[in-house]
């Protein structure tokens, strides 16, 4: 079984999800935005081993503690797609765009795209490409227990922001009715900020999916 906790970080709350395997107790960190002794300290609390860091997309919000938990523990990066190369490129901008203190630069050890798998233990994530948000942006999937890490794709009552660079409206829109609601209604998700939901519930009731 896959175990998780939501941990929101900095203060855009950012919800960095703390996963892990049940029968292996080994964990990745899906979109270390920040707080890197906080993400550190849940992991041992919990008598939990660092298997892996998996990023959405490259937003600083999402990314912020990535080279600094990887120089620390010395797990592999995988995510997001390379379109989003330049985003983990431009860190400095993007901490000096958003008024955050300097975070060590990271390249990811390997750039995902729709179709691959990532695994936490015994537990397998199927990834999904849904750009919009930014063009490179992955959702991952655990089909089993129907739950899914949608980042800054999709919100309760909201939809991701297009406005930044590489961000396309329609695009995203296509992502969530052509590749996310599609996998059913029952599947909660988790997202890059704010209360969980599902796709049922957004298809049904989000005012950006009308």
């Amino acid at each position: 079984m896959l175990n998780r906790i939501t941990l929101p970080v900095t203060p855009f709350m950012q919800n960095c999800s703390l996963v892990w395997c049940s029968a292996t107790n080994r964990a990745a960190l899906i979109d270390p935005g920040g707080e890197t002794e906080r993400l550190l300290a849940a992991l041992a609390e919990r008598n939990l081993t660092l298997e892996r860091i998996i990023l959405t997309h490259g937003h600083l919000d999402h990314v912020g503690a990535t080279g600094e938990l990887q120089a620390r523990t010395g797990v592999p990066v995988e995510g997001p797609g390379e379109a989003d190369a330049y985003w983990i490129d431009g860190l400095p901008q993007q901490v000096q765009m958003f008024g955050f203190d300097p975070v060590p630069g990271f390249t990811p050890d390997r750039w995902l795209g729709a179709g691959d798998t990532v695994t936490v233990g015994e537990e397998t994530l199927e990834v999904y490409h849904c750009p919009g948000h930014t063009p490179g942006h992955m959702v991952l999937v655990h089909k089993g227990q129907r739950l899914a890490f949608v980042g800054d794709v999709l919100f309760q009552g909201s939809i991701g922001r297009t406005d930044f660079p590489g961000g396309n409206h329609q695009q995203l829109l296509d992502s969530i009715r052509e590749t996310l609601l599609p996998l059913g209604d029952d599947i909660t998700f988790v997202p890059g900020h704010g209360p969980e939901s599902t796709f049922g519930h957004e298809r049904q009731h989000n005012p950006f999916l009308r």
